[in-house]
């Protein structure tokens, strides 16, 4: 038997912090009972009902996708703009994908794909100190005091980041620009741009290069691969290794 919560997030209906929110609502029932009590447990085959759903017991699935430019990391979008779910082949836009994080609308690069909601919140919850590799094209000269600022943290809504891995990767004096490699255990707003703003530079172009030990070698942009059980092991072992 297992948590009821964590048996809706595996089946790719919602994460697990909303399946919480469902419990407590009183949306959830097992077997034509109302639960109402976090930590409740039920078995696979009970019939789960969730907001008048019953609950999928479908396949995992995991992805890795050389995510384009320009694409929105969400299921869908407002304003209609091309997101990472729409650019899929039809028959996997119906599986119940959604991004694991995200990334701006004009980054490109490594983005995982998953349906199975307690992956996701062990990858890019609180807790997760998941190491994330960027390559970010500044303009100006970056120089080794900047390097260093940016390694020690920076101050961002009144608190600083943590100290993080930087290295200076090209210098282009003739256009005045820098492409700087940077490493995040954490997922602030904005924060790879926000964190150069911080030191004086803008971002002008921005990749990620690697989620945990995932990259996009081989993929084309909007490609995408399944994830091989080792990465997904690696990628949550990785998730618990404790930070400076």
């Amino acid at each position: 038997m297992e948590r009821i919560q964590k048996l809706i997030a595996n089946s790719g209906y919602c994460s697990r912090r909303k399946a919480e929110q469902l419990i407590n609502e009183g949306k959830v029932s097992v077997n034509g009972v109302v639960v109402t009590t976090l930590g409740t447990k039920a078995n696979k085959s009970d019939e789960i009902l969730v907001e008048g759903n019953v609950l999928p017991n479908i396949e995992k699935l995991y992805f890795v996708m050389n995510k384009p430019r320009y694409t929105i990391s969400s299921v869908s979008d407002d304003k209609n703009r091309p997101t990472v779910i729409s650019i899929l082949p039809a028959v996997y836009q119906k599986l119940g994908l959604y991004p694991v994080g995200r990334l701006d609308y004009d980054t490109k690069g490594v983005l995982l794909l998953t349906n199975d909601g307690e992956f996701m919140n062990e990858l890019v919850g609180p807790k997760s100190n998941l190491e994330k590799e960027y390559l970010a094209r500044v303009d100006g000269i970056f120089t080794k005091i900047n390097l260093s600022n940016i390694r020690s943290g920076v101050m961002l809504d009144g608190i600083k980041t943590r100290k993080c891995y930087a290295k200076i990767e090209e210098i282009d004096k003739k256009n005045q620009s820098s492409l700087v490699k940077i490493a995040l255990t954490e997922g602030k707003y904005h924060q790879v741009k926000r964190m150069f703003l911080a030191v004086g530079f803008t971002v002008k172009n921005l990749t990620r290069t690697m989620f945990g030990e995932v990259t996009t070698d081989g993929l084309k942009e909007g490609e995408f691969r399944d994830l091989t059980p080792h990465e997904i092991k690696r990628l949550l072992v990785m998730s618990k290794k404790t930070t400076i």
